[in-house]
């Protein structure tokens, strides 16, 4: 066991279903070593669970979600150590990405570099009126290495990431939630994890394998040609139709009673 990364990421259960992930590494949760190795394991203990469907990743740093990559280990790391710390940056973000449960990024504060990008690679994000976001890596000469590059533009389109990149400016909340960089915006001190907790609440309801494929769909319309996406949404389809929670949803239709979900 890693007594650093125990101590620097936590996780609770909020609610059946609802897993919270919080990061403390202070002052400003740098995601260094124990850090990411934190989220690796909070990670691990979500999908061996079994029974979570919503994970809310946090901070328990005021102004902070995460400042981004740990500049003070980049100073003293050879070529090889950065590819290796990038690659541990790189694997948390898509684990997230590609978990069997949702994933919300609460921002309350600064999300800067790698926290912006831990942020990205969640399902959604709610911001509150003291997060500012960014991806300032070219003031060090750097550009942003995991995954920022792809799923900003992803999320806000060429020009709006351009500008941010570029510029390495910090995005008020307000702005975000217009451009899609945060899907809510909840105007109120401590907005951020208050927003995620509802927003969790609502997402506990429906069926989980029928959120992954609408997840999963929405993601392959970026990618796809529209007539080889149109095929791929029917696989989805009929793939929940035949082995996924469908018949449960569609007898309680029928019967006029709440489904009964995993």
């Amino acid at each position: 066991m890693n007594d650093a990364a125990d101590q620097v990421v936590t996780w609770r259960t909020h609610a059946p279903g609802i897993q919270v992930v919080t990061m403390a590494r202070p002052p400003a949760n740098a995601l260094g070593v124990p850090l990411l190795e934190g989220l690796h394991r909070a990670i691990d203990h979500a999908e061996a669970a079994g029974d979570i469907k919503v994970v809310v990743v946090t901070s328990a740093l005021r102004g902070f979600f995460a400042a981004g990559a740990d500049i003070k280990h980049l100073a003293t790391i050879d070529a090889a150590s950065f590819t290796a710390y990038g690659d541990l940056m790189r694997a948390v973000n898509d684990r997230f990405a590609a978990a069997p449960f949702l994933s919300i990024a609460a921002i309350d504060g600064l999300a800067l570099g790698g926290g912006l990008e831990l942020a990205m690679a969640c399902t959604l994000r709610v911001a509150g009126p003291r997060a500012a976001l960014g991806l300032p890596e070219v003031k060090i000469g750097l550009i942003p290495g995991a995954g920022g590059t792809q799923r900003l533009t992803r999320l806000v389109g060429r020009s709006h990431a351009l500008d941010i990149m570029l510029t390495a400016r910090r995005v008020p909340a307000s702005e975000a939630q217009a451009i899609g960089l945060v899907d809510r915006f909840v105007d109120e001190d401590g907005g951020g994890e208050r927003g995620a907790l509802a927003l969790a609440a609502e997402l506990i309801g429906p069926s989980l394998p029928a959120q992954l494929a609408v997840v999963r769909t929405v993601d392959a319309a970026g990618d796809l040609p529209l007539a080889e996406g149109f095929r791929y949404e029917v696989e989805q389809e009929q793939e929940l139709f035949e082995t996924g929670e469908a018949a449960e949803g569609i007898r309680a239709f029928v019967d006029k009673r709440r489904p009964r979900f995993a």
